[in-house]
């Protein structure tokens, strides 16, 4: 089922990093090393203070922006939080949405991922969804049904259509910050689980098209043995999008 005719997707997770003035200088350096590299879409998915920053400088280039969150309203008393719209407004074509910190420090639930989901793909966003195993779930053999549960969550009432611009980011969360990675043959494997439950949800077209990306530690030295499986579409990078050089290395191998 798996075919690496799709696209890679390589976005950056910045978490909680760069003022604006940062973000500027630094992503004026990233479009130096990574333009004219079209082998794969590249995102940069900053915390929301640097977003107009960041689109000014990147309008009209290959680096697309992203945001790290998005609420499920489309306005109201919701101090602090930041709606579909307001993103797409601003420049924003792709938000995360689940990723293991919100659901750690934030109190994400597989229940509110998915009217996050919602909320962004009605607005015209590519969501990132964001799905991963605690070491003790790996240990203790069930990743398989721990991911499959929160996918099937995540898709709730979202159709075919809908999943074109729906990417599935596999996120071991023993991986994320502690520079541990999965190996290429337990991050495929994971991956392909996951492509398997969206066949049996949306069949075999569906799930063939479907943009899977592994995020847990990628870098620079291990991105392209991981991108070369088969059933690996892209990476979900923390800490070395922060380094251009780093970030640079893990599109090339995307290509």
């Amino acid at each position: 089922m798996s075919s690496k005719k799709r696209r890679p997707v390589i976005a950056g997770n910045w978490k909680m990093n760069m003022t604006p003035s940062e973000a500027k200088a630094f992503v004026s350096e990233l479009y130096e090393k990574v333009k004219g590299k079209r082998g794969c879409d590249i995102v940069v998915c900053v915390p929301a203070i640097d977003i107009p920053a960041v689109t000014k400088v990147l309008s009209g280039t290959s680096i697309k922006v992203g945001a790290q969150n998005v609420h499920f309203k489309a306005s109201g008393a919701y101090t602090g939080e930041i709606s579909a719209n307001m993103l797409v407004d601003a420049g924003v074509k792709y938000v995360v949405i689940g990723h293991s910190e919100r659901r750690q420090y934030f109190g994400e639930t597989d229940e509110t991922v998915n009217l996050r989901t919602k909320a962004a793909l009605d607005a015209g966003l590519c969501a990132i969804v964001c799905i991963g195993e605690t070491l003790d779930e790996r240990e203790k053999g069930i990743t398989s049904e721990v991911v499959s549960r929160q996918l099937k969550l995540a898709l709730i009432d979202i159709d075919a259509e809908q999943m074109k611009n729906v990417i599935i980011a596999y996120e071991p969360v023993w991986a994320i910050g502690t520079g541990k990675t999965a190996t290429s043959e337990q991050a495929n494997e994971v991956c392909a689980i996951i492509r398997k439950v969206i066949g049996e949800k949306y069949g075999k077209a569906v799930a063939k098209a479907a943009i899977i990306q592994y995020g847990g530690s990628m870098n620079a030295a291990n991105a392209a043995e991981l991108l070369a499986m088969p059933d690996i579409d892209g990476g979900l990078i923390g800490g070395a999008s922060l380094k251009a050089d780093a970030f640079s290395v893990i599109v090339d191998a995307a290509q």
